[in-house]
């Protein structure tokens, strides 16, 4: 199985202004002549960390990580105004942009795939390749799947989501969740949000895993990512129907790996199986021992093994 590359450091970050309400962190590791790529976290709202850095071997790669609007160390926190998928799609074309790239490889897991999959739509010329992981197509039998059908496979972990509303609320769990996170007042929002990230963590790994549980119960890190994903999935992630699978000819020259746990419990393997289906032009790996997270070996081999290749298949190219 191959590990992670060694722990860098940035040689360039900072802050970008996108508009009246939102301010972008970024950041610059690797080599500064290199293939450049760039990583999309998952939630929505989820953050990057400091070990996103080491999917990619620092020698050959510049790599760009950068949290998402009202997530991360981007600014304000938890901030649901004018946070739609496609204010997030703008937002990286004015990175791309503002750091001169003229085309990179896109790297984006869980909702890093949605947006990965929303702006090569969008921008097809911009995307030397796509690597996506736990695949999540914004579509409402899935977010139906996180509210309710994880139960089936953590009916405990599930009893303690939804207990967490009063009896009466529980046929609504969305629009009241969603009422309390977005209340200003923490001892009414942070109870719920801690709740919500939780549920998350705990449903992410195919085996217990106290470093997954460890991260989800940080307050800022489940504020904004229980926040914004209420407020993504209350508005039915801003796509229509089917719209990413739709759009999958605007993408079809474009290399692609697709990594999938087989028993990822917060993205269900169909996703995966169904882009690929209308995708067949990008590589499908079924990791058979893997859950949700990027972390687990299987996953995290696979993931590895596409940034080498496409390290290889993308030299002297840009």
């Amino acid at each position: 199985m191959r590990e992670l590359f060694a722990p860098i450091e940035p040689y360039d970050r900072g802050r970008l202004g996108l508009d009246a309400v939102h301010t972008m962190y970024w950041e610059q590791s690797g080599a500064r002549a290199g293939i450049p790529v760039v990583f999309l976290h998952g939630g929505p709202g989820g953050g990057v960390v400091p070990n996103h850095r080491r999917f990619f071997d620092p020698g050959a790669y510049r790599i760009v990580l950068y949290d998402q609007r009202g997530a991360g160390h981007s600014t304000p926190l938890g901030d649901l105004r004018d946070n739609t998928t496609w204010h997030l799609v703008r937002d990286l074309e004015t990175l791309r942009q503002h750091l001169g790239i003229e085309r990179w490889l896109v790297f984006g897991g869980s909702w890093g795939s949605t947006l990965a999959l929303a702006y090569a739509q969008s921008h097809p010329d911009r995307c030397l390749g796509l690597i996506l992981r736990g695949i999540f197509l914004g579509r409402g039998t899935e977010i139906d799947w996180f509210l309710h059908g994880m139960r089936a496979v953590y009916p405990e972990v599930w009893e303690k989501f939804a207990g967490q509303l009063p009896q009466a609320e529980r046929s609504d769990l969305l629009g009241n969740y969603y009422q309390r996170l977005t209340s200003s007042d923490p001892s009414i929002n942070q109870p719920v949000a801690l709740a919500w990230s939780m549920y998350e963590g705990a449903c992410s790994t195919l085996l217990p895993s106290a470093e997954t549980m460890s991260h989800f119960s940080e307050a800022h890190v489940a504020l904004a990512l229980a926040r914004i994903e209420a407020h993504y999935f209350k508005h039915a992630c801003f796509l229509q129907p089917d719209q990413l699978l739709a759009g999958v000819d605007r993408i079809r020259a474009i290399p692609g790996v697709i990594v999938q746990g087989r028993y990822d419990m917060v993205c269900p393997a169909l996703s995966a199986y169904e882009l690929h289906r209308a995708w067949p032009q990008a590589a499908l790996h079924m990791v058979p021992d893997a859950g949700h997270a990027a972390w687990e070996p299987g996953t995290l081999d696979r993931l590895l093994g596409a940034t080498e290749s496409f390290k290889r298949s993308l030299a002297g190219s840009r």
